[in-house]
């Protein structure tokens, strides 16, 4: 989803972080101290910035944005759930430009050989690029906007509050907010990553990840891991394909197999074939897997037909089951509460860590130390290691000017002040002033607590935006969709400022320059505002129920953006009966529960449930968490079998799984548009219903 789904995202992450996909690696890990990273590498000549920057990296991001935008954007509008593709950019990265400089060689034409700097070149222009697909709002707020999700409510569906998608003004919206947030944490770089020395787990990960594979050892290692990545890319592909011809109706096919019997499908309790998302379980930490098989059980298996028994009771009897002031009403809004305060939990304490880290860091600083930082020894106690003296130098050798960093800032807020009020009506120009003023504060925070904790809050900033601008324009004047928009300005300023020092943080610790990952960072955006609004118009006119619950692509994210800005707009009056008081027993639970993980300490709170994660069933149903749960117990299985081989093989399998599902819907939705239906619709009934078809069909 969001990443505010970043506890799906984040802990993705962390797992990919903390798991080591290269065997060799985990040798010289524990020898670190003896065997340094940069004394492998110090025969080689570091390139200076501008080499780095090569007309093939980006022809090669380019390719692989494209695909990965395809993967995220399919994600979104499925369940929301995406895990970290660094591993997959990495690694498909290295491989396309190996397997180019290797055939130019043999030629004996190679000009640039291909360094570890180029591929993080690489890997960061992609996750710039694919990222937008999130922060853009294609399954949260931007189509929250739209008619489509605005008539399931009945509340706030006047001609002000809705904005139907257009790829113009969504290009246009995306160009002037999704660059502000680079500019203002590019002063703070040194701060984040010499003199606090912040973590940033998942940028170490992926910096170690790309220096292995340009050793020998690694680059073996590499080439074995997309063979892998290619069969299953295949695999997942042709299945993708096999599946399609038998999607001829409504309910059709394998995604709407009764695995476990017609009523548990009716419960949306079945294995519906998806590759995409049982390489999503093998990568996603067990927790968020079991925690999703959990929040579906309580929700789908025990609370919705408790509720819908007092049918005629709390809601009416011919009410239709998709709209809000019925069942679908409770599923939605108490997946918001808990949400919410999963999400009001979470931003105290990270925001708490990062008030409380900064004001240990000036105090030590002020007593002539430096605090350290994850186990770190400060300068006081031990001296700088040969790695840090080396990538602490080049880091600060390109410096970005800090007068580029104000006056872009400063510029582009602003052209985008004077142009989103003629994109979004609503949205007033001192609207967004007020943004822009706290923006920069919010930035450094998310980037301060994601380097602490690898944890992005960015939806959360988001959903504040929502409720303070949406109560601020008022019911009347368009505040759900004032409130939408401005969700869309905040989400993009903070997740871009966290992911561009995550990316700092990898280049520092491969040598690649400060200066060649701003600008690739920004020339990822900029094709990314353009790649996935063109991708997600794609979706749009393909799958013509996009958006509509029980589809293909349901959007959930959108259906509950939406309510949370009704909700700060016109307050509780839309809900209805008991779902206030649900609501909060399942927003302080969430509360609770969070409070009793940490109360309890990370070896007993790996068996608690995670709140976010067990609110996504809450809308959209178990299949999908079978789906991943299927995933984890294969990865089990395979790591007792074979540990080494599960940990170096297993993220390339997952992404092979993951990719192939993910790019089968660009030729599935060519032939939509192009009018190709499936040729058979596979389809179960009960025996009941098939002698009642029968008797219908004989003549």
């Amino acid at each position: 989803m969001d990443r505010s789904n970043s506890v799906n995202r984040r802990e993705a992450h962390t797992t990919n972080g903390t798991k080591k996909t290269q065997e060799e690696l985990l040798v010289q890990e524990e020898e670190q101290e003896v065997l340094s990273v940069e004394r492998i590498f110090e025969s080689k000549q570091v390139p200076s910035w501008q080499s780095q920057l090569t007309l093939r990296a980006f022809c090669v991001s380019l390719i692989l944005g494209i695909l990965f935008t395809f993967i995220v954007m399919k994600l979104n509008l499925t369940t929301g759930i995406i895990p970290s593709l660094n591993v997959s950019a990495g690694l498909l990265g290295f491989f396309f430009v190996k397997t180019w400089t290797k055939f130019l060689d043999k030629s004996g034409i190679l000009k640039q050989p291909f360094t570890r700097q180029e591929n993080t070149v690489i890997q960061t222009c992609v996750v710039a690029t694919s990222g937008i697909a999130f922060s853009g709002g294609f399954g949260s707020y931007l189509f929250g906007m739209s008619e489509v999700v605005a008539k399931q409510s009945t509340e706030a569906n006047a001609a002000d509050n809705v904005k139907n998608p257009s790829l113009g003004w969504m290009i246009t919206f995306l160009f002037v907010v999704s660059f502000l947030g680079l500019f203002s944490v590019v002063p703070l770089r040194k701060i984040m990553i010499i003199d606090f020395k912040l973590i940033y787990p998942s940028g170490t990960a992926t910096a170690h990840l790309i220096n292995s594979f340009h050793t020998p050892q690694g680059a073996k290692l590499a080439k074995k891991q997309v063979k892998a990545l290619k069969k299953f890319f295949t695999f997942s592909f042709l299945w993708g394909f096999f599946q399609w011809f038998f999607t001829g109706g409504d309910g059709c096919g394998f995604g709407s197999f009764p695995t476990f019997g017609l009523k548990a499908f009716e419960n949306r309790f079945y294995f519906d074939f998806s590759a995409t998302y049982v390489g999503v379980g093998m990568i996603c930490p067990y927790l968020i897997n079991v925690s999703l098989l959990v929040g579906a059980i309580l929700s789908w298996g025990i609370m919705w037909p408790l509720i819908e028994d007092r049918k005629g009771h709390w809601y009416p009897a011919d009410q239709s089951p998709s709209s809000l002031h019925g069942i679908q009403g409770y599923r939605v809004f108490i997946a918001i509460a808990v949400i919410l305060g999963d999400g009001l939990y979470n931003f105290i304490k990270v925001l708490g860590r990062t008030l409380y880290g900064i004001y240990c860091q000036f105090r030590e600083e002020k007593a002539g130390s430096v605090l350290p930082v994850g186990a770190r020894a400060s300068p006081a106690e031990a001296s700088l290691s040969y790695d840090d003296q080396i990538r602490t130098e080049l880091f600060l050798k390109d410096q970005i000017p800090t007068w580029v960093a104000i006056v872009g800032y400063v510029s582009i807020a602003i052209i985008s002040t004077i142009t989103l009020p003629h994109i979004v009506h609503q949205l007033k120009w001192y609207y967004i002033v007020v943004i822009y003023i706290f923006a920069p504060v919010l930035a450094f925070c998310n980037a301060y607590g994601n380097g602490l904790t690898d944890w992005s809050l960015a939806s959360t900033y988001g959903k504040l935006a929502i409720f303070t601008i949406g109560a601020w324009a008022g019911a009347s004047h368009g505040g759900v969709l004032a409130g939408l928009a401005a969700c869309g300005v905040m989400m993009n300023i903070v997740t871009t400022a966290s992911d561009l020092t995550q990316d700092f943080k990898t280049g520092y610790m491969t040598l690649a320059s400060p200066r060649s990952m701003f600008i690739s960072q920004i020339i990822g955006t900029a094709m990314g505002c353009v790649i996935s609004p063109c991708v997600f118009w794609l979706f749009y006119k393909a799958f013509h129920d996009l958006g509509v619950p029980g589809s293909e692509y349901p959007a959930p994210y959108a259906i509950v953006y939406r309510n949370m800005s009704i909700l700060g707009v016109e307050g509780f009056s839309a809900l209805p009966k008991n779902c206030l008081t649900l609501c909060y027993i399942f927003f302080i639970g969430a509360i609770a529960i969070n409070a009793l993980r940490d109360a309890l300490g990370k070896n007993k709170a790996k068996y608690i449930p995670l709140p976010m994660a067990m609110a996504i069933p809450f809308y959209l149903g178990s299949y999908f968490a079978i789906d991943m749960c299927l995933g984890s117990l294969i990865l089990f299985i395979w790591t007792k079998i074979n540990k080494a081989k599960a940990d170096a093989f297993g993220p390339a399998v997952a992404s092979g799984l993951i990719c192939g599902d993910g790019i089968w819907t660009l030729p599935s939705s060519i032939l939509a548009l192009s009018g190709v239906n499936p040729p058979i619709c596979m389809k179960f009934l009960s025996r009941k219903d098939n002698i009642r078809v029968d008797k219908f069909m004989k003549p």
